[in-house]
């Protein structure tokens, strides 16, 4: 099971961007493998701080983790490969001394090493109807992205000399300094195009379109964004990694089937003699049709509750419900021996309303829903 992401960094759910990043610093000095050579347990914490302080420090990915927690990036939702990816997301929480494995505040011997480039992310939506949101699916999906030419070869930087970043001592009161910085001319990479196919573009890189398939589980939410690893832009050089497809989720919205969190909801309009008699009738669910029992006198306003027949957790925790509403049509034109019917029956006391105590008022429930509803809140919040 996934470690919490507040408990690694060792912040509450309520903490600041300020007290996010002040933590993750404190843990990444703690786990630096240069203060703990050849430590495989150290190693993993310093990539764990990485991959929480990656969600929580961006708003967007945090608000999406605090809804679903580990369930909204499944997709592919992170980690780091290797040490280099952590030191150039987040090499400026340390300032330029933090640019690899050995220019870490003097630990080390101030080495510097090339960074793995990565590719730009690409971005699509995916449409999805109900049913694909309750059963989970998979989408395959056209992308245009750019690969390395076939035939491209990348040779070593000049200025940098495969270091990837410029190493400059200054003078100091506090004594002479080392400070490094990104190479200008490979940008990192301690690479440069060497030989160049025709169609390639100036870093070797050409435009092609491929299929990818999209695993989506069960449970997604509109504006979900999710990540398929390694299916963006290349980038150019050897040692290069590439971008993501960022995928951002839309609901198609259901004809007759209205989403409220994890449950369902549908209004069933049944006439006055299906009401006064009882009846079966077939409605619709997300995955298909389903026959329930109306017992005789059903009053409209009735809420029929189907246990399962929701949407599923994101998280696996069971599924919603589906709400039937019951609706009593009263018909607007009846016809004379109709009309007489009625007549007669105002008089009837069985037509007399003599509504059951047990049975809320519409007050009663709107009251019940509002109260349920913060208590969802609550428990997503919490």
């Amino acid at each position: 099971m996934k470690k919490d992401y507040y408990e690694i960094l060792g912040v509450s759910k309520t903490a600041t961007a300020a007290e996010i990043k002040k933590a993750y610093r404190k843990k990444a000095l703690e786990y630096h493998p240069d203060k703990n050579p050849g430590d495989k347990e150290a190693e993993e914490k310093f990539k764990e701080a990485a991959q929480a302080y990656e969600i929580l420090s961006d708003e967007q990915k945090r608000a999406q983790y605090d809804q679903f927690g580990h369930a909204a990036f499944e997709g592919g939702g992170g980690g780091y490969s290797s040490m280099e990816d952590i030191f150039r997301n987040f090499g400026d929480i340390f300032g330029g001394h933090f640019s690899g494995f050995g220019g870490f505040g003097g630990f080390g011997g101030g080495n510097s090493r090339s960074y793995r480039i990565k590719g730009g992310d690409l971005r699509i939506r995916v449409k999805l109807t109900l049913a694909d949101i309750v059963t989970g699916t998979e989408k395959k999906v056209k992308v245009l992205r750019k690969v390395k030419a076939e035939g491209a070869t990348y040779k070593t930087c000049n200025t940098c000399h495969g270091n990837g970043s410029i190493v400059r001592e200054v003078n100091t009161m506090l004594g002479r300094m080392q400070s490094s910085s990104p190479c200008p001319t490979c940008g990192g990479s301690g690479e440069v195009i060497d030989k160049k196919p025709d169609g390639a573009d100036a870093q070797g890189l050409k435009s092609v379109e491929e299929t990818v398939t999209i695993k989506i589980p069960a449970g997604v939410v509109e504006g979900m964004q999710m990540k398929v690893p390694g299916k963006g832009n290349e980038a150019p050089g050897n040692n290069s990694i590439p971008g993501d497809l960022l995928v951002l989720i839309e609901e198609i919205e259901h004809e007759t089937l209205k989403r409220e969190g994890e449950n369902l909801h549908l209004d069933l309009y049944i006439s006055m003699p299906e009401a006064v008699l009882g009846t079966s009738k077939d409605i619709e669910t997300a995955t298909g049709k389903v026959r329930i029992k109306l017992e005789e006198g059903i009053q409209s306003g009735k809420i029929l509750r189907l246990k399962g027949k929701g949407v599923p957790n994101l998280n696996g925790y069971g599924a919603g419900d589906l709400l039937v509403h019951v609706n009593v049509w009263t018909p607007k034109t009846l016809t004379k021996e109709q009309k007489n019917f009625f007549q007669k029956m105002m008089e009837d006391d069985n037509f007399t309303p003599q509504p059951d105590k047990s049975e809320k008022s519409f007050f009663e429930k709107v009251k019940d829903m509002f109260s349920w509803l913060t208590r969802w809140l609550w428990a997503r919040l919490s």
